[in-house]
C-alpha cells in the first residue's frame, strides 16, 4: 500500500518554484477519492468523501462499501460492478444513487478503476463528485463557449499582463485582425489603431487592480481592415476571477456603435426623449408607496437625462399641511426621498441621503424652484454657482471635485400644489441642460408628481388605518394564573392594505384564561373596523364564563349582523385547576399542541364553519394541558403562501416548534423570521401559551 496515498490535504500550499498555482475548478467539483481493497472494503477515505457522503473516515474505513453507500436493492448491482472492475474488465464510469449518512439518496458521478501496488495486491479507486454540480458546470462551460463564439458582441480575454489569450470572431471583424495576430500580443501592440491606446490600457489596469468593472467606455479610431474608416465603439471591462477569488485576467466586450454615433444627434435625442416618456409612463407609479415612486422617478431620468438625480419632497407635504407659495425670502424644508446616479461619484454624497430632512436657504436654487413653481436652469455651472446649489460648504466641495457641469431643478406640482423638486446634475455628460431638457424634465416631473401625490394621500390614510388597528389590538398579554403567554402581530409587508387579524388573552373567573385568535376576511379600514367590533364582543362574552361553542354562536350572530363580513376564529378557555383547555374552532387553522418529550402536533378538532355563515352549530374539545405544555394559535398569514402547499408549510411550522426549551418570546420571533417573507401579502397574528403550576 506504500504506493497509494489517500491523505488528500484540502488546504492550499504555497506553490513550489516552477509549479503553477492550483485551479479552482476542482474545488468547485469537490472531487472525492475512495480506495477499496480486494474484498470491497474501504481502505482509504478522503476528506472530500466525508463531505460528499457524510461518513467520517473512522466510520467508513474497513466497512463494505456496497452496504455503506448503496441501498439494499442496489447492493447486488454494486457488487457486480466491483467484480467487473477488479476482474480487469475495464474501468466503470457513470452516475449511481448513493445513500448519504443522513438517510437521503443522492446521484453521484463515479469513475472507477483498478489499481495494483508493488506487492501485486489489487485495489479499486473511485473518483466521485455530486452529479448536479458536475452537470451544472458542464452546462455553464458549454453555454459559455457557444455564447462567446456566436455572440454579436466582440469579446476578448486577456491575462494579468494584458496579453490576449482569446478573441471571438466578432472582435476579429471589428478590429480587422485575425485571432492569431491578437493572441500573445499586448494591448498597445494589437490596438495600435485606437486614438488613445494608453487610456485603454490604463482603464484595463484599473479594473484589473480594483475589480470594479468599467462599462460602456466610448472610444474611437480606425481599424486595420476595410477602408480604415473612422469607427466608434462602446467598450466594457470586467475582471475575471476563479472560484477561489484568484485573479485570472480581464474580459472585454466591444460593441461597434459607429452607425448610431454618426446618426444625427438631434434625431437621436428626440427619439430618446419619446422613449424616456414612454418608459416613465410604465415605470413610475407602479405602487402606492411614496418612497418607491420617488425611486422610480430618479431611476427613470438616470442616465438618460442626468448623471445624478435626487427627488425631494417638502416636509409640510408629508405632514399633511397645505403648501402655499412662500415669499422669495423664506427657506424650504425638504425630506429626501431618492437619489440615483449613473456611476459612482462624489456628487452622490453631496445629495441629501434618503430619509434625511434638509433646510435650504431662500437663495438656494432648489428653494427658488419650489417657491416660484418654475424650473431653474444653470446651463454652465461656474464656481460662484456651486454655493447656491449645494446644501452646505462640504457638499459644495464634493460637487466641485466631481466636476459639476450643468444643473436643473424642476418643481413637482400636482393638482396645483407644489410637492417638492426633481434635482438634476450632469458631471460626466459634457452637454449642458437646454430648453428641450427643461420640457422633458417638466413632463416627467408632472407625471411623477401625480403618482407621488396619490402615494402621499394613500400613505396618510394607511398610517391612520394602522394606528386604528394598533389601538384595537392588545399591546402586552395580561398576567394570567397558570399560563405564560407571548404574542405577536405583524402587518402585511408587500401589500399596503391592513388586515383583519386579531388576538387576545383575557382573564376569566376562577383563574381561567381565554385565548382567542381570529381573521376577518378582506383588508383595509372595513376589515380593521370589523375586527375591532368582534374583539370587543369577544371580550364581553368572555366575562360571562360561557362554554366556547356558546361564545362562537354569539359571535356568529354578531358577524352576520356586520355587512358582508366573514371571519374565522379559535376560542380557548384554559382552566389551570383542571389542567385542561376547552377549544372551539370556527373555520380556522388548527392550533399546535406541544408536550415535552413528544413531537409537536396539530390538534384534530372539529373545523366548524366561519363566523357569519349562520345557523351551523359549533363543537368544543377538551385538551389536557399539564404544566410545561404549550398551545400555539396563529392566523393563515403565518403558513399560507402562493407557491407552496399548505401541508408543507404546516410541517415546517411543526419542525420549528420542536425545540420546546426556548423562551416563548424567542419562539415567536423565530417563527416569524423563518416563515414570513419580506413581500408577504397577508398580515399575521400569533399567540403561544405555556401552562405552568399555580403554586
Amino acid at each position: 500500500m506504500g504506493a497509494i496515498d489517500g491523505s488528500g490535504a484540502s488546504g492550499r500550499q504555497p506553490a513550489a518554484a516552477g509549479i503553477a498555482p492550483p485551479s479552482g475548478l476542482l474545488d468547485v467539483l469537490n472531487v472525492a477519492a475512495v480506495v477499496l481493497d480486494a474484498e470491497g472494503r474501504v481502505a482509504l477515505w478522503s476528506p472530500q468523501a466525508e463531505q460528499l457522503f457524510g461518513w467520517t473516515a473512522a466510520e467508513a474505513l474497513g466497512q463494505p462499501a456496497a452496504r455503506l453507500l448503496a441501498d439494499t436493492q442496489h447492493v447486488g448491482l454494486v457488487s457486480e460492478l466491483f467484480a467487473r472492475v477488479m476482474g480487469g474488465a475495464g474501468d466503470w464510469a457513470g452516475a449511481f444513487p448513493v445513500r448519504h449518512k443522513d438517510g437521503s439518496t443522492r446521484l453521484v458521478e463515479f469513475r472507477n478503476m483498478r489499481l495494483q501496488d508493488e506487492h501485486g495486491d489489487l485495489y479499486a479507486l473511485g473518483i466521485a463528485t455530486d452529479r448536479t454540480t458536475l452537470r451544472q458546470l458542464e452546462r455553464d462551460l458549454a453555454l459559455s463557449a457557444r455564447l462567446v463564439a456566436q455572440s454579436p458582441i466582440g469579446l476578448a480575454v486577456l491575462d494579468t499582463e494584458l496579453r490576449y489569450v482569446l478573441v471571438n470572431p466578432t472582435l476579429e471583424r471589428i478590429n480587422g485582425l485575425p485571432a492569431s495576430e491578437h493572441i500573445g500580443r499586448g494591448v498597445r501592440e494589437a490596438l495600435s489603431f485606437l486614438d488613445d491606446t494608453e487610456a485603454a490600457e490604463s482603464a484595463m489596469r484599473q479594473v484589473l487592480a480594483t475589480g470594479t468593472p468599467l462599462l460602456e467606455q466610448f472610444t474611437a479610431g480606425r481599424t486595420h481592415g476595410g477602408h480604415r474608416a473612422e469607427h466608434a465603439w462602446s467598450v466594457s471591462y470586467y475582471r475575471l476571477e476563479d472560484a477561489t477569488g484568484r485573479v485570472l485576467g480581464l474580459a472585454t466586450s466591444v460593441v461597434d456603435v459607429t452607425q448610431s454615433h454618426q446618426a444625427a444627434l438631434e434625431i437621436a435625442r428626440s427619439r430618446r426623449r419619446l422613449a424616456l416618456i414612454a418608459d416613465a409612463t410604465v415605470r413610475i407609479g407602479t405602487t402606492l408607496d411614496l418612497d418607491q415612486t420617488a425611486r422610480e422617478l430618479a431611476d427613470v431620468v438616470v442616465p438618460e437625462l442626468a448623471d445624478i438625480a435626487a427627488v425631494d419632497i417638502l416636509d409640510s407635504v408629508l405632514e399633511g399641511r397645505p403648501t402655499l407659495r412662500s415669499s422669495a425670502h423664506e427657506p424650504a424644508v425638504f425630506r429626501a426621498l431618492a437619489v440615483a446616479a449613473a456611476y459612482p461619484s462624489e456628487a452622490v454624497r453631496a445629495a441629501d441621503p434618503p430619509g434625511d430632512i434638509a433646510r435650504y436657504a431662500a437663495d438656494r436654487l432648489v428653494t427658488q424652484s419650489v417657491t416660484t413653481g418654475h424650473p431653474v436652469l444653470v446651463a454652465h455651472v461656474q464656481a460662484r454657482d456651486i454655493s447656491r446649489i449645494a446644501r452646505d460648504s462640504n457638499a459644495a466641495s464634493l460637487l466641485t471635485r466631481a466636476g459639476l457641469r450643468s444643473y436643473l431643478a424642476v418643481p413637482l406640482i400636482a393638482r396645483g400644489e407644489v410637492l417638492g423638486a426633481l434635482d438634476l446634475k450632469r458631471t460626466r455628460n459634457p452637454l449642458p441642460f437646454n430648453d428641450d431638457d427643461i420640457v422633458l424634465a417638466g413632463e416627467l416631473a408632472a407625471r411623477a408628481a401625480v403618482c407621488i401625490d396619490n402615494a402621499r394621500w394613500y400613505r396618510n390614510a394607511h398610517h391612520t388605518a394602522l394606528a386604528l388597528q394598533h389601538h384595537l389590538l392588545p399591546h402586552h398579554p395580561p398576567p394570567t394564573p397558570g399560563l405564560e403567554v407571548a404574542s405577536r402581530y405583524r402587518p402585511a409587508a408587500a401589500s399596503s392594505e391592513i388586515g383583519g387579524d386579531w388576538f387576545d388573552a383575557i382573564a376569566g373567573p376562577d383563574d381561567t384564561t381565554v385565548l382567542v385568535i381570529g381573521d376577518v376576511m378582506g383588508s383595509g379600514i372595513n376589515a380593521a373596523a370589523s375586527m375591532g367590533q368582534l374583539r370587543t364582543a369577544t371580550r364581553t362574552l368572555a366575562e360571562l364564563a360561557l362554554d366556547p361553542p356558546q361564545v362562537l354562536q354569539q359571535l356568529d350572530r354578531t358577524t352576520a349582523a356586520l355587512e358582508e363580513t366573514i371571519a374565522t376564529c379559535v376560542y380557548v378557555v384554559h382552566d389551570p385547576h383542571r389542567a385542561q383547555c376547552r377549544i372551539a374552532v370556527a373555520g380556522h387553522l388548527p392550533p399546535v399542541l406541544i408536550r415535552a418529550g413528544q413531537a409537536p402536533r396539530l390538534l384534530d378538532l372539529p373545523t366548524g364553519a366561519p363566523l357569519g355563515v349562520g345557523g351551523i352549530p359549533f363543537e368544543a374539545t377538551t385538551v389536557a394541558m399539564a404544566p410545561g405544555d404549550q398551545l400555539v394559535l396563529y392566523t393563515d398569514g403565518l403558513v399560507e403562501t402562493r407557491d407552496q402547499p399548505i401541508d408543507e408549510r404546516l410541517d415546517l411550522l411543526l419542525d420549528l416548534l420542536a425545540d420546546t426549551g426556548r423562551p416563548l418570546e424567542e419562539t415567536c420571533d423565530r417563527l416569524l423570521d423563518s416563515l414570513r417573507r419580506h413581500d408577504d401579502h397577508d398580515d399575521v397574528a400569533l399567540v403561544i401559551a405555556r401552562a405552568r403550576s399555580l403554586a
